[in-house]
């Protein structure tokens, strides 16, 4: 039997309503045996009631600091800014792998603590493909919130979302947008086919850039599309489609949504852009001699539509937690991500 323990925190961040696990697979992880506790959380789109019907544990909110040291905590997002010292091993989306602004911090507060992060981010098969993420809903939403801001209907601040309000959004959009040519890069990974999608209930089929149009990049060809969906994502720095200098050329591009959101790393492909969007100011506008660009840079999309996003990411994820029994001798995607944690602080510690 399992004896591993997994905390289900409250996410700090007010706009975060999704859950790393729902309670139909906090059933799954109890009937193999392990023990699952779950913070109340107000903002969380499943009621906590639901994981006490399923048998979970109850705990107050940001209660997994006074946890066992043996506690696995399970979040999405950020952690908050106390305790400096995280002894805890974390499975979350860290964002310190690849020189982000706050990553030398946030491993500095492992260090201290001793405790160990398994990234989502991270958990990859053995070709290594990245086996759990959000990244269909958050192309989903991505390209659905450009297409509004196209037809002059996207509305601040932005609010959570059934799917069946969305789409309805989208196809009211279509005529306002009709004869804008949109591209998709990326085209064919999650968060690509998450933005053809949304497109297709807005009646649009993008033009479709993958790995072959990245590589051999064609910049005048990227220019002449209205709208660019981004949606690679790539750990070390590549060619970056568009640059500061990139404002005052002629360009029909206009608009573009940044799905992949690496807007502190080298691995930005639009460092036009380096910081964030939020709900309250979705869009960042750029001025230049080619005319205006806007940019949608929030790195939190799916939590626009949490329960679909919470019920695909749980089911994926669970499947792995079946498989996560001990941590120190972690294997499969487990392993790939522990490696990648040791990896991050040995560059840290050599400075």
């Amino acid at each position: 039997m399992a004896s591993t323990h997994f905390w289900i925190r409250h996410e700090s961040r007010a706009t975060e309503r999704r859950a790393p696990v729902v309670p139909a697979d906090v059933l799954r992880l109890l009937d193999e045996g392990f023990r699952v506790t779950v913070e109340d959380s107000p903002q969380r789109i499943v009621p906590t009631e639901d994981y006490h019907s399923a048998g979970a544990e109850i705990a107050e909110p940001g209660s997994w600091v006074d946890a066992a040291d043996d506690v696995v905590v399970v979040g999405i997002k950020e952690l908050p800014e106390e305790p400096r010292e995280l002894r805890h091993t974390h499975v979350y989306f860290a964002h310190a792998f690849k020189g982000q602004s706050d990553a030398t911090e946030t491993l500095g507060r492992f260090e201290a603590g001793g405790g160990r992060l398994f990234d989502v981010e991270y958990l990859l098969d053995d070709q290594a493909r990245r086996v759990v993420a959000f990244g269909y809903w958050a192309g989903y939403v991505g390209a659905a919130l450009g297409v509004l801001q196209l037809a002059g209907r996207l509305e601040s601040p932005l609010t959570h979302l059934a799917k069946a309000d969305l789409d309805q959004q989208l196809r009211d959009a279509h005529d306002a947008v009709a004869d804008a040519d949109i591209l998709v890069t990326g085209a064919r990974g999650r968060s690509g086919r998450g933005a053809r999608a949304a497109l297709a209930v807005n009646h649009h089929e993008p033009t479709r850039w993958d790995r072959l149009e990245t590589e051999r990049l064609d910049m005048d060809d990227l220019f002449r599309h209205d709208y660019v969906v981004n949606c690679v994502g790539i750990k070390t720095p590549q060619t970056p489609f568009v640059t500061p200098a990139d404002l005052d050329r002629e360009r029909r591009m206009r608009l573009i949504a940044d799905v992949t959101c690496d807007v502190t790393s080298d691995a930005n492909m639009l460092p036009v852009n380096t910081a964030i969007t939020s709900w309250d100011d979705p869009v960042r506008r750029f001025e230049g001699a080619g005319g205006p660009l806007d940019v949608i840079a929030i790195d939190n999309l799916p939590s626009l539509l949490p329960l679909e996003a919470s019920e695909t990411f749980s089911a994926d994820l669970t499947t792995h937690l079946l498989n996560f029994t001990d941590p120190d001798e972690p294997t499969g995607p487990w392993a790939a991500a522990g490696w990648s944690f040791e990896r991050a602080m040995h560059q840290l510690q050599q400075g």
